[in-house]
């Protein structure tokens, strides 16, 4: 809706008429809902120019937009702010324009935009995605078709940690325990298994600790010498030097794992682009470090060590390379990212989607690739979010305490079944109808409670708070759309024609209102990369259509034309849910 630059054009030209003064802009704010208006002008702005009332300048500003904007139908004013009453027939003239729209509000890629890359997931190959993983999962995958429906090209990837101390260990304790037990004899998925491993080598780890420590040694030194400790050491320098037996059997177990990881990201309804392995990029970075030295943005300590001196900046000296001339975690981030717009010359940035322990982290990567000169590092973004805790406590995945992802969803889809059963609303559906829709609204309780909140922010995660078809629930916008599209499947007369000239109901005008703002809050969470705009958005709209639905009649309007215009704007509403929800990644039903 262009009506504010036409209101600011007469704002000026009325200022200038009234008191002979020019303004550049005028200020706007969303109009209080205590007060009577769609827009609000800051009249407290135009005091530096004119001395006067602020209602008496507010007064005349509006009398003056009322009888030369025919889109203003009334105004009035309190203290300071002018409010505004735009016409019903404006209201409708732009809700008429996104009724033929299927794609209102979600821009296609602009081919002259760079594109950009989302790294979400990133998984460890030692053991399956918990529910830490989820919110990463489905923050990344949010934050990709968000972007991508501002109208950038995206690619969405994940860097494996298919490799290093933490692998070894898994690979170890099948070694010595196993007894060659694979998915297919245990019936447990890939992932599963190696955890169970990693699992069990902490716990004979601990034991050997303990043995150590009743002999003499101190908890320290206990902890270096521990037997199974030293094995892995051992086998993680095998690896490196390509020992046959070794790779063979990290191989072996990472296609378990692979397999494994595809079936739950298959239930999430997440998906990758490409992926990337620290196998393959442990050692990028190192020939950049070399160079960055010569050109002296690197310096090398005495013990041969490679360093960069941050303080100027803020932060402190960082280790690029150690002294034995291997690479750290950082000198292989700024090799992988180099490596990547290598890979694909057309990305112009990249969003890196990691829990908040790694902020310091990804300050120090950014800052070091800017040095470097790589110009394209200032549009570089680290979508920190915060961790996710239970009610039972923090999760520790070497002690098998942590809430598995694989789990978590069968359990949402559960409790999903039990609601809906007690409510008893699915007389008449097959039970493969009923399997798939508790799956649907278990998945989209999960889905919804965790994105709607601000990624910054500690999430508790309750599953029955979550599966609740009142509030801020994924079930009760779910709900919602369902009933509209009852409203749609009755409506059995002809409503695709435009209308003009009716009186608007306020509640119809509030939902029209939010309508219009769908366009604005996609291009809002694009570039905050807050999933929690679209979410909170959308259960806005659906109160606002709750509300319009509970006060005025739909089908059962007397009057044709308001039948035929409330009936496209239920079902506009519902599109607008469905987009919204398919850009959180969360499915909704026609029926419930």
């Amino acid at each position: 809706m262009n009506i504010k630059t036409i209101i600011e054009k007469e704002v000026i030209k009325g200022f200038k008429s009234i008191y002979n003064a020019d303004i550049q802009t005028v200020e706007f704010q969303a109009t209080r809902k205590d007060f009577e208006g769609d827009i609000t002008i800051v009249i407290f702005s135009f005091l530096r120019i004119v001395r006067g009332n602020p209602v008496e300048i507010g007064t005349n500003i509006g009398t003056y937009l009322k009888d030369n904007v025919k889109e203003i139908s009334n105004f009035n004013v309190v203290k300071g702010f002018l409010n505004l009453v735009l016409s019903d027939n404006l209201y409708i003239h732009e809700v008429n324009k996104i009724f033929s729209d299927q794609n209102y509000g979600i821009l296609p890629s602009d081919p002259e935009e760079k594109a950009i890359m989302v790294e979400f997931s990133s998984p460890n190959t030692n053991k399956p995605l918990h529910l830490g993983h989820i919110r990463n999962n489905l923050l990344g995958y949010s934050v990709s078709n968000i972007i991508a429906a501002s109208g950038k090209k995206v690619y969405k990837t994940q860097i494996i940690n298919d490799r290093g101390i933490h692998i070894c260990k898994s690979m170890l304790a099948w070694n010595k325990f196993g007894k060659g037990e694979t998915p297919e004899s245990s019936g447990l998925k890939g992932d599963k298994l190696v955890g169970n491993y990693y699992v069990k080598f902490d716990q004979e780890y601990k034991k050997e600790i303990e043995q150590l420590i009743a002999r003499g040694l101190s908890e320290e030194v206990a902890k270096k010498q521990a037997p199974i400790l030293l094995e892995a050491q051992e086998m993680l320098v095998k690896w490196e030097a390509g020992d046959k037996d070794v790779i063979a059997l990290w191989y072996r177990m990472n296609h378990w794992v692979y397999k494994g990881f595809d079936e739950t990201y298959n239930a999430l309804g997440v998906s990758f682009d490409n992926n990337y392995y620290e196998s393959k990029t442990y050692l990028l970075g190192k020939d950049v470090v070399i160079d960055g030295l010569e050109r002296g943005i690197f310096f090398r300590k005495n013990d041969g060590s490679v360093w960069i001196d941050l303080t100027d900046e803020g932060l402190d000296e960082k280790i690029v390379l150690r002294s034995d001339g291997t690479a750290v975690y950082m000198t292989q981030d700024i090799g992988t990212a180099i490596q990547r717009i290598k890979d694909h010359t057309d990305i112009g940035g990249m969003v890196y989607t990691v829990g908040n322990e790694q902020d310091y982290h990804f300050k120090v990567l950014f800052l070091i690739l800017n040095k470097l000169g790589y110009t394209w590092a200032n549009n570089l973004h680290h979508l920190s979010y915060g961790m996710v805790d239970l009610p039972e406590g923090k999760m520790k995945s070497r002690e098998g305490t942590v809430v598995d992802a694989d789990d978590l969803m069968t359990e949402m889809t559960r409790t999903a079944k039990e609601i809906s059963q007690e409510l008893g609303k699915l007389e008449g559906y097959s039970k493969e109808e009923k399997e798939k829709l508790y799956n649907t609204i278990g998945l989209g309780a999960l889905k919804y409670y965790i994105l709607k909140v601000d990624p910054k922010k500690r999430i508790l995660f309750d599953p029955k708070e979550s599966i609740d078809f009142n509030g801020n629930t994924g079930p009760f916008i779910q709900y919602t759309y369902a009933r509209i599209q009852s409203i749609i499947r009755k409506a059995n007369f002809d409503y695709n024609f435009e209308i003009k000239d009716i009186v608007l109901h306020p509640k119809e005008k509030t939902l029209i209102k939010q309508l219009l703002n769908f366009s604005e809050i996609v291009q809002n969470a694009a570039q905050s990369l807050s999933p929690a705009l679209i979410a909170n958005y959308t259960y806005d709209l659906v109160k606002d259509y709750n509300s319009f639905y509970q006060s005025v009649p739909i089908l059962g309007a007397e009057n044709q034309n308001e039948k035929v215009f409330r009936t496209q704007l239920s079902k506009k509403v519902g599109a607008i849910i469905k987009q919204s929800f398919g850009l959180l990644g969360i499915d909704v039903p026609d029926r419930m």
